[in-house]
């Protein structure tokens, strides 16, 4: 496996592109794909770009702010030194590998937003305490563990097909999380991916001589410089505890009231709240706050600027049918007891294309269910297919590594060459998950 890896990390290192020139490249492909395998012409293609190109401009905003506020959150004093006394404790390289691929998959399996940020901000605390750790295998097992995120508690598709009026309520009905989540077929691959992705992970371990550690210059942290206090009613604002008391009264308030009336229930926008509110309270001051802002809104340009290219992706896969295409193939090779599997396979290759759950469920949703009814298979479990397929390409796919990349001061191809064999590794089990289950 060591020699797997070498091999692995130097293709990526010297052949996978900045995350930018990929998504440029998916650009070309699919518009080339789409002309010749649908009736679209050159410019429909172009228009489907151009009318989706602003499609995931919330979303963008929202990943934005995770990451940001992830940020804020981790460098407050309470915050670093819980993390710190955390990762202190750990002395051994490969104990760092097993124990941040853990925490990781527990809390992606919570929620996917609040694991991607966690584990990523996580190993890069490990990193300071831990020598001779490989850097680019302690961020890809911390980016491991979002290969589960979507049989878990915030997985999109299970909580949308388990709210009463979905958009396919009138084919599959309300399915509760019962029939997905919680089905054996689904418990059997998070439960096995989750006690044997961290010792895999450790197993990538390099040799000694091939260790790449942290560049100190990545854990450097800028001092925070304010002005002068001055006798004035803005320069005490900017100072006080009273007004960050009174936001966190409010914004802990609307929590304890959202527990109380919807359960736990942690989607993306919740899970900003909590971060924003805990940043806020935590760093003290209004000053202290924004100076934390500040320097953690430098590190989402990435998102900012490729999300839109994602989603012109997404306008021309879906409005010219390309992703039908695909999916129709996979259900050509298909039978009774290989549809779960191909389901999962047509998925994952799908979400090359249109990396979000919510978009890729919109679109394969019609061709699968349908398939389904004619084979005669199981709608929830149908869901569950696209499901983990749209979760275990993410494992290759730059477009959902960009937060924990901007976290930890790395580039995509740093990684990658062991993420593909996580990919592979999750691939045999949750395959099994679907034929025998």
């Amino acid at each position: 496996m060591k020699t797997l890896t070498r091999i692995s990390n130097a293709i990526m290192e010297k052949y996978l592109p900045d995350p930018y020139i990929f998504v440029v490249i998916l650009t070309v492909l699919v518009f080339l794909l789409g002309v010749i395998l649908t009736p679209s012409s050159p410019l429909d293609m172009v228009v489907y770009w151009g009318d989706g190109f602003w499609g995931l401009l919330s979303f963008t905003m929202q990943m934005v702010i995770v990451l940001a506020a992830g940020h804020v959150l981790a460098n407050s004093p309470i915050f670093k030194k819980f993390l710190s006394s955390i990762a202190s404790k750990i002395k051994k390289p490969s104990s760092a590998i097993i124990i941040v691929s853990f925490i990781s998959l527990l809390a992606c399996w919570i929620n996917w937003g609040f694991g991607l940020v966690i584990g990523a901000l996580f190993a890069k605390e490990i990193a300071r305490h831990v020598k001779k750790v490989d850097y680019r295998l302690l961020i890809a097992s911390a980016y491991s563990g979002f290969i589960i995120w979507h049989g878990g508690l915030a997985g999109s598709i299970p909580l949308s097909v388990a709210t009463e009026g979905h958009p396919f309520a009138g084919i599959m009905g309300v399915v509760p999380t019962s029939d997905t989540i919680f089905t054996p077929y689904n418990l059997f691959i998070v439960i096995v991916i989750g006690f044997t992705l961290p010792f895999f992970n450790r197993w990538m371990m390099p040799k000694d001589e091939d260790v790449v550690e942290v560049d100190p210059a990545l854990l450097v942290e800028e001092e925070q410089k304010f002005p002068l206090a001055e006798k004035t009613f803005a320069s005490w604002t900017e100072r006080s505890s009273l007004l960050t008391i009174l936001i966190g009264l409010i914004g802990l308030s609307y929590l304890i009231h959202h527990f109380v009336t919807k359960g736990f229930l942690l989607d993306l926008n919740i899970v900003n709240t909590i971060f924003i509110i805990l940043g806020i309270i935590l760093h003290g001051t209004p000053q202290r706050f924004l100076a934390a802002a500040q320097a953690a809104i430098k590190t989402t340009a990435g998102i900012v600027f490729q999300f839109p290219f994602y989603a012109g992706i997404m306008g021309m896969m879906t409005v010219s049918g390309l992703a039908g295409v695909f999916s129709e193939f996979f259900i050509s090779i298909s039978n009774d007891f290989t549809f779960y599997l191909f389901t999962f396979y047509s998925a994952g290759l799908v979400n090359f294309f249109v990396p979000s759950g919510g978009g890729q469920w919109a679109v394969q949703a019609p061709i699968m269910l349908d398939a389904a009814q004619s084979l005669g298979a199981d709608y929830a479990k149908t869901a569950m297919a696209i499901a983990w397929g749209d979760a275990w390409t993410n494992m290759i796919q730059p477009f959902w590594a960009l937060p924990a990349l901007a976290i930890a001061g790395l580039k995509a191809k740093d990684i990658m060459g062991f993420c593909l064999f996580v990919l592979l590794f999750t691939g045999v089990i949750i395959s099994i998950g679907f034929l025998f289950f």
